[in-house]
């Protein structure tokens, strides 16, 4: 058992079982000995790889995506671009470069980064360094004013975001929760006492069927639509998941780029679950936006061109064309475990604006 593992088992042992969202929240933020607050876990040497490290057309694409629905929205003054969970910071370098097409956008940013690890901070601090454009970081997105147009981007951090499970019993449905035994293993149970809330849409169901929320990943969109509803701007979100929640388990645990258990090693491997991109429409649109998609990010990178701008990366040169055509294909394919059928795009805009690019 890890160092946190055994703290997890002693609060559980003082104060009872605790929701699977409480122990994703500890194993992955706790300052001493969570996940993201202790590694770089990106890259061939971490536990897994993301879509910016793969191709600098991901994030080439993003930037000139966000500089398009500015101009598209009129060219508001004093836009501040925000970016979720910034990873090493290879998106927004990258997305920083291609906005240099776009000088007018680019050089009234405010840009700021919602970060809540030092480890992962340095690492940005490093690679940003060179951009060119002021910067700041911020542990959480509520804690900025809501006093500019936005032009938010988060790849890959809803997915990362607290989740809770029910499970439907013969009692109705029952919060899973993680408990330990009197070595302190951690184990799953059920919650004595059937949940209320579970949306009336549920109840098809069958017995053992799990349904999973996370009222973390809606609070936020509905935040984020609130501002861009009020101040203008777009927020666009990628990440593996589904158009509308179906019953079954989609919490994992990766480390080393292999699945690994989730209760196994708090600390030490990532969690995440897939994301219900329905929630999140339903509460950009609580929140008084309009949202679009979410659509497969296969069929969004070549709306946005990344084949045409590979042919131009590659200069006629035929080994880089190869490199070039294989980073395409990982990012927009879907068959063989790529992800463009699995990861999805989805756009928050305000009421009335136009289409998003890609959308």
């Amino acid at each position: 058992m890890t160092p946190l593992g055994r703290r997890i088992a002693a609060l559980i042992g003082a104060q009872g079982p605790i929701s699977i969202a409480q122990f994703m929240a500890l194993a992955l933020h706790d300052p001493l000995n969570g996940y993201y607050a202790t590694r770089d876990p990106l890259g061939a040497e971490g536990d897994f790889i993301t879509a910016p490290e793969i191709s600098q057309m991901f994030g080439e694409l993003i930037g000139l995506w966000l500089a398009q629905t500015w101009h598209d929205q009129g060219k508001p003054a004093r836009p501040r671009l925000v970016e979720l969970g910034p990873g090493r910071g290879t998106l927004l370098r990258d997305a920083l470069r291609a906005m240099t097409l776009m000088p007018e956008f680019r050089d009234q940013l405010e840009v700021v980064l919602v970060e809540m690890s030092p480890a992962l901070r340095r690492v940005q601090e490093t690679v940003l360094k060179d951009c060119g454009v002021p910067l700041r970081w911020v542990e959480s997105f509520g804690s900025l004013a809501a006093d500019r147009p936005l032009y938010l981007v988060a790849n890959e951090f809803f997915d990362a975001l607290p989740i809770r499970q029910y499970v439907r019993a013969e009692r109705g449905w029952c919060e899973r929760m993680v408990t330990a035994d009197a070595d302190g293993t951690l184990g799953f149970a059920l919650s004595p006492v059937a949940a209320t809330g579970i949306p009336a849409d549920r109840d098809g169901a069958p017995m053992g069927g799990v349904y999973e929320a996370s009222t973390a990943g809606a609070a936020l969109a509905e935040t984020i639509a609130h501002v861009i509803a009020a101040r203008g701007g777009a927020a666009l979100i990628v990440d593996y998941g589904y158009e509308a929640a179906g019953f079954g388990e989609t919490l994992q645990a990766v480390a080393s780029h292999n699945f690994a258990g989730v209760l196994d090693r708090p600390g030490e491997s990532d969690l995440s679950a897939h994301v219900d991109f329905s929630l999140l429409a339903d509460a950009a649109a609580r929140g008084g936006a309009n949202a679009w998609g979410a659509v497969e990010q296969g069929d969004f990178l070549r709306e946005l061109g990344i084949e045409q701008r590979a042919l131009r990366l590659a200069h006629g040169d035929d080994g880089m064309r190869a490199v070039l055509n294989a980073q395409v294909e990982r990012l927009t394919y879907a068959d063989q475990g790529r992800m463009g059928a699995l990861f999805k795009a989805l756009a928050i805009v305000p009421r009335g604006a136009p289409t998003p690019p890609g959308f």
